[in-house]
């Protein structure tokens, strides 16, 4: 007797659905990847650009013999700069921090230097950017930055949380075109958007003049009840303010800001 036997075939049979899913998975993932190794290139290549930059300046401040001898009525390392880009309006720079960056001031278009670099190019690390409200001659100003991941531009920001931190990192070097400015740190704090009503918590945004005592006294009121930890640091009406702010991820559209003083 002879029988026939049919073997069965040892491959395991998807059903339909998990055909699709993996059909629309695959495509996924390889689209995600390449998108997230074409943002790292380009955040790269943002961060050089950036570096070039600041290695150009401090080979311009090493050459330059004092220091701070001017070229007609600018400081000789920036005029070179000013003369590419007429909205360059300062340098800042913390040492052993990757904040080492040209601030750029556009008060007819506030939030131009967003997502462009120093040659206004796209860029979506952006530059750093002094709020339009604010005069870069007044006795306060305020500068915007990305937080970003890799640390450039204000994402190391958020490390001044640290009490140690801002002591090690104390002095922050603020040059406009016409002025060297050093400022001591003075507080640093979590700031959570609220809707604006009777009590409400201060908007640090809105004083782009410390024009009298009385605004000065109620503005450091608010950034010492706001601030992290006590830096033993005081400010009178008169000093010169800077206030630096970044993105934080600690509740929706919050930010983080170190504010610091020149007497």
């Amino acid at each position: 007797m002879v029988v026939n036997m049919k073997k069965k075939s040892s491959r395991k049979k998807f059903p339909l659905w998990q055909s699709i899913v993996l059909l629309i998975c695959i495509p996924t993932f390889f689209i995600s990847t390449f998108l997230f190794f074409n943002d790292l290139l380009q955040y790269r290549a943002e961060d050089y650009a950036n570096a070039e930059l600041s290695q150009k300046i401090r080979e311009i401040r090493n050459d330059s013999k004092p220091a701070a001898e001017k070229v007609t009525d600018k400081f000789a390392e920036y005029e070179t700069l000013w003369a590419q880009n007429h909205d360059f309006a300062g340098w800042l720079f913390i040492e052993d921090t990757k904040i080492d960056y040209p601030v750029m001031h556009t008060p007819e278009d506030p939030e131009y230097y967003l997502h462009r670099a120093f040659d206004r190019s796209d860029a979506s690390s952006g530059s750093l950017f002094a709020d339009a409200a604010y005069s870069m001659d007044g006795d306060s100003l305020l500068i915007y930055g990305h937080h970003m991941k890799d640390k450039s531009m204000f994402g190391s920001l958020t490390d001044y949380q640290s009490y140690e931190f801002a002591t090690a990192h104390s002095i922050i070097h603020f040059d406009t075109l016409t002025e060297e400015r050093n400022y001591e740190v003075l507080a640093a704090f979590y700031w959570d958007p609220v809707p604006k009503q009777e009590n409400a918590p201060f908007h640090y945004y809105e004083y782009p003049e410390l024009s009298s005592p009385e605004i000065f006294e109620e503005y450091m009121q608010q950034v010492k009840a706001y601030s992290l930890y006590d830096t033993g640091v005081s400010a009178s009406y008169g000093d010169k303010i800077l206030t630096l702010s970044t993105c934080s991820y600690h509740t929706n559209n919050g930010r983080f800001v170190v504010v610091a003083v020149s007497h």
